[in-house]
């Protein structure tokens, strides 16, 4: 959809953000008093470029996820995947689970779709599932954030259930948290490198 604007209008955009203070895991009694979660995924460096497949420019599958050390009092894992650098007044969500088994996991490639089995709430395109990165030509670098966060309770909700909805449920009863961070945007020169290397490359955009 946002593949659609033209880069000069992109690139005025540019500015324009929702914000990383907005993000949920920074919240006022979401924040965890802890941070002990690892999220990691095989695809892509905690930092790094997304490959295209998972984006609107490829396959827009969700992308391979892994996580270690779920504290053993937990009684539900939720994941919440949020672009702060959307030109919203609050962060794009490109997908939202709940009810997730309280231990060490993981989620494969394109296991974030409406018949995974998984228990998954609306992104913010109003659709169940994974919402692949679009990010407006020319408005530069988005990061894709993705809050894993152990609960001390299961989140009461319906598969209407959207962030504001999340946030309720899991206000308060956050006990650990992680986070994992891939980037993407169009119409630019940026950097991308191997998982796991220090080597760079530089591609186009999109």
């Amino acid at each position: 959809m946002l593949e659609h604007l033209p880069h000069w209008l992109g690139s005025m955009l540019r500015p324009v953000r929702a914000g990383h203070a907005k993000l949920a895991i920074v919240q006022d009694g979401i924040a965890p008093p802890a941070a002990r979660l690892s999220l990691t995924s095989p695809a892509f460096a905690d930092g790094g470029r997304l490959p295209v497949r998972f984006t609107a420019d490829g396959d827009g599958v969700s992308p391979p996820l892994v996580w270690h050390g779920v504290p053993a009092d937990a009684a539900a894992l939720a994941l919440l995947v949020e672009d702060p650098d959307a030109p919203t007044p609050s962060p794009l969500v490109h997908a939202l689970l709940w009810d997730l088994p309280p231990a060490d996991g993981a989620l494969a490639e394109g296991a974030i779709a409406p018949d995974s089995g998984e228990d998954i709430g609306r992104n913010s395109y109003g659709a169940h599932g994974w919402l692949p990165p679009d990010p407006p030509n020319g408005h530069g670098n988005h990061d894709y954030v993705f809050q894993l966060f152990a609960l001390s309770r299961v989140p009461a909700l319906d598969e209407a259930a959207g962030r504001a909805a999340l946030l309720d449920a899991i206000r308060g009863h956050v006990i650990d948290a992680a986070l994992l961070t891939g980037t993407y945007s169009r119409g630019e020169e940026s950097p991308i490198g191997p998982v796991g290397t220090g080597e760079a490359a530089v591609a186009t955009g999109g």
